[in-house]
């Protein structure tokens, strides 16, 4: 797994082609998602503090696998069917194991707390490191030529999720109390 996650971080085509392809690593792809959540909650407790450390760690591991499947899922829904090339052949899981992969470099997001915006830094360059990873993931998983499709795959795909996320913000608002 450790290896495969190196060769994720470098952005090898082939650590994704042998993720795609190997059905066990689905739970060493949904492990990296947990372990990329705890990080950025560490990171994010340790720059500002948080009297229910156990309550953030359960609410961003949950909200990042959550995040993480149904980005999946919109990316195979959109990249399999409405920007499918003649080669595209692909499946949820395929796409979940490449892009659970691809959050590796978020792995650096327990640096947030590092003063002087360098621990913001460090999450910038995650992030932009795991959307490139993300790019290469979809582009492998797909069976596509072009990374620029996998590219407009992943934006299109971000519009449904970003909606999502705002529908379970707004009814975890509405059942708290807090609109």
């Amino acid at each position: 797994m450790l290896g495969r996650m190196l060769g994720a971080a470098r952005l090898n085509v082939q650590t994704y082609e042998d993720v795609e392809h190997d059905s066990g690593a689905t739970m060493q792809a949904l492990l990296i998602v947990i372990l990329v959540s705890i990080a950025s909650v560490v990171g994010e407790l340790m720059r500002e503090g948080e009297p229910n450390v156990m309550g953030a760690l359960v609410i961003g591991v949950v909200g990042g696998i959550v995040w993480w499947a149904l980005w999946a899922l919109f990316t195979w829904l959109i990249g399999a069917t409405i920007l499918k090339t003649e080669h595209t052949e692909a499946d949820w899981g395929q796409l979940a194991r490449c892009t659970g992969f691809a959050q590796t470099p978020r792995l650096l997001n327990v640096f947030f707390f590092v003063p002087n915006y360098i621990g913001f830094v460090i999450a910038i360059v995650a992030a932009i490191w795991s959307f490139a990873a993300m790019i290469i993931a979809v582009r492998q998983s797909l069976d596509y030529t072009s990374t620029l499709r996998a590219f407009f795959v992943i934006l299109l795909s971000l519009i449904p999720v970003l909606l999502a996320n705002g529908l379970v913000w707004w009814a975890v608002l509405a059942l708290t109390g807090g609109l």
